[in-house]
């Protein structure tokens, strides 16, 4: 049977925090707000927009969210057009290390990520990705991570189980989200929560880099 494997894509597949950051600099001029430290806005990425302005701004009312919700859509194509590749890059040993899981036979490959379809295919068709994912899931679709919406999906789109499938990313979002659908999880130390909120919030196992992730998963599919 088939392993599933299912990456975030934020600070798991590509270092997108400057893309991230200066989107949410503009949302917050835009509204007439302080900006935010960058430590702080980091600490939401995953989240779908509004849960993460929820989360950064609690005392905000709904329109006053909404209307940064709106701001951040609007600058963040112009800021991905004016940075370009080098504002978003791949983390190392990913392009090299998704050929190869891409290549071995019954292993599948899935993304859940909290970016827009837009924002997801620009990753995808930048980086040549997209023939990689057999299964490909967003927040336009789905109520926003930690929810399993997203996971569950993938689950029932591949035919997998979760008890062989694993939910990979970076943020304690991704690893409730795997715990809450019944998948493995497996937390990268390289993006934005960090080795000890990972294992707070309940990561089967850790991976330092690429190439120790690639091991893990084929660990966990025999």
């Amino acid at each position: 049977m088939s392993f599933l494997a299912v990456f975030d894509v934020d600070g798991t597949l590509v270092d997108s925090q400057h893309h991230i950051g200066a989107a949410m600099d503009h949302a917050h001029d835009a509204a007439g707000l302080e900006r935010l430290p960058h430590a702080r806005v980091l600490e939401i990425v995953g989240l779908s927009l509004p849960e993460a302005f929820a989360h950064l701004h609690p005392n905000l009312d709904e329109s006053s969210r909404a209307a940064l919700v709106a701001g951040y859509k609007d600058a963040f194509s112009a800021v991905r057009t004016r940075m370009g590749e080098a504002g978003a890059p791949l983390y190392p040993g990913v392009a090299e290390g998704l050929e190869r899981l891409g290549a071995m036979p019954d292993l599948l490959i899935g993304a859940a990520t909290g970016k827009s379809r837009r924002g997801l295919d620009s990753v995808f068709d930048t980086h040549d990705l997209r023939r990689h994912f057999v299964t490909a899931q967003c927040a336009d679709d789905h109520p926003s991570k930690p929810h399993p919406g997203m996971l569950l999906a993938a689950l029932a789109e591949t035919g997998s189980e979760a008890d062989r499938a694993a939910m990979i990313g970076d943020t304690e979002f991704d690893i409730a989200m795997g715990r809450a659908a019944g998948m493995a999880t497996i937390g990268v130390t390289w993006g934005y929560h960090g080795a000890d909120r990972l294992q707070a919030a309940g990561a089967d196992h850790l991976a330092e880099d690429f190439a120790g992730l690639e091991a893990l998963i084929l660990e966990l599919a025999q």
